[in-house]
């Protein structure tokens, strides 16, 4: 055994409670487990989680967007179920909340991210875990709050349009653009963990229990809101900029020779670089780009002159240059060449794609913890489980039932 192994994770010894589905509720049990917690993933017996159904998949025969046999498993489930046990729970059955309470007895936290009232719909609401147990964390992920209007959904793409991210990016006459990557489902369960890290914290001085409350409207909205609109719009600056920022200049990014670099370098010492390594020196005594507030004023022509110079070096090339002059500096990369990236990859950050029967797929990159702790270990000690692969380990050995009680449960269509 390992140093690295004999550490313990930070959350070893708290039991999570997990009844997510889709992403947001699911990626933030994710991080739970990747820190060390027992995530108990209680999935419906009649197809589970609904990542476990969506394409692409990975089988004996390669990449599919159809299943075609039981090792045929989706990606996304490999991702996002790791580090947890499978436990079935029909919680549309009558039967099911006392299996729910028996399972909140001997746990720490609960997370779910239904629609807002579903929860207590089904009986196993925040009222009904504290009832099990009053010391009990509760974590409500939702699209718009827990004291929203039940039955109103949320989906990433409808968050991104209401909270104003969707016209933070592109120029003045572009669409709406919604951001690539499903910003409102991988930033709420962030500070979902960040509530219930808090609440374990609080409960260590009280003893108390808490219901954390997370939206998912909120979270998108309270990042877009680091940026001053009102102010810029009163001042008549424009809000959608496209590829620079010109408030900065320079800043933003370029076109090279074989395709774009990103640059920042708003500083007079860090222009000083620039035009050094551009070999144009004279720019800073032009009027238009002495001083920054002129810098500001001109930037779409100090941006052609960049792009001029850039035109006939490659993006590696001008990243390498400006970054001995200490210039910040990159080349846009590929979302494939950025999950290869080394230091990423040395660090656990981003780790091999793992079938449970497979092992480690080919060229198959995912997420992993992206933080690293000096005394202890982070990490998935799980690979995705099956479908209630752990249902009867979980009733037997955390709830003490016997196996007559499990099978009856399981002939009646609770589990």
């Amino acid at each position: 055994m390992t140093a690295d192994t004999q550490m313990q994770a930070p959350l070893e010894g708290i039991r999570v409670i997990d009844l997510t589905r889709a992403l947001a509720g699911p990626f933030c049990t994710l991080i739970l487990g990747g820190l060390g917690a027992d995530v108990i993933k209680v999935e419906d017996p009649r197809g589970g989680d609904i990542s476990r159904g969506n394409a692409p998949y990975i089988g004996p025969d390669g990449l599919t967007l159809a299943a075609t046999g039981p090792q045929d498993i989706s990606l996304a489930s490999l991702t996002r179920l790791r580090g947890k046990r499978s436990v079935t729970l029909n919680l549309k059955h009558p039967q099911a909340p006392a299996v729910f309470a028996d399972l909140v007895r001997n746990a720490d936290v609960v997370v779910e991210n239904f629609t807002s009232g579903t929860a207590d719909r089904l009986g196993v609401g925040y009222e009904a875990a504290r009832a099990a147990n009053p010391a009990i964390i509760y974590c409500a992920i939702s699209g718009f709050g827990a004291d929203a209007d039940p039955g109103v959904r949320a989906m990433d793409t409808i968050i991104q349009a209401l909270s104003g991210a969707m016209l933070t990016s592109g120029g003045p006459d572009d669409p709406p653009i919604r951001v690539g990557l499903p910003m409102a489902d991988v930033m709420t369960p962030v500070w979902g963990v960040v509530g219930i890290l808090s609440a374990l914290q609080r409960r260590q001085r009280t003893g108390e229990g808490d219901f954390v409350d997370v939206s998912m409207l909120g979270v998108l909205t309270s990042l877009v809101a680091t940026e001053d609109w009102q102010a810029l719009q009163d001042l008549g600056q424009p809000l959608r900029t496209g590829p620079t920022l010109p408030r900065l200049a320079p800043f933003g990014v370029y076109r090279c020779a074989d395709g774009w670099f990103a640059m920042v370098a708003p500083q007079d010492k860090l222009v000083e670089g620039l035009v050094e390594v551009m070999g144009r020196p004279e720019l800073l005594q032009d009027a238009r780009f002495a001083t920054r507030d002129a810098r500001v004023r001109h930037d779409a022509e100090l941006t052609a002159e960049i792009e001029s110079w850039a035109a006939a070096l490659p993006a590696d090339e001008i990243a390498r240059r400006l970054a001995a002059k200490g210039v910040p500096v990159a080349p846009i990369r590929t979302p494939i060449e950025a999950l290869d990236d080394p230091r990423v990859a040395a660090r656990g950050e981003t780790m091999p794609v793992q079938h449970p029967t497979l092992g480690e797929i080919p060229r198959l990159r995912t997420t992993g913890v992206p933080l690293r702790l000096r005394n202890a270990r982070v990490g998935f000690e799980r690979l995705a489980p099956g479908l209630g692969e752990h249902t009867d380990e979980v009733l037997s050995d955390l709830l003490g039932y016997d196996t007559q009680r499990t099978q009856r449960l399981r002939e009646d269509g609770v589990i």
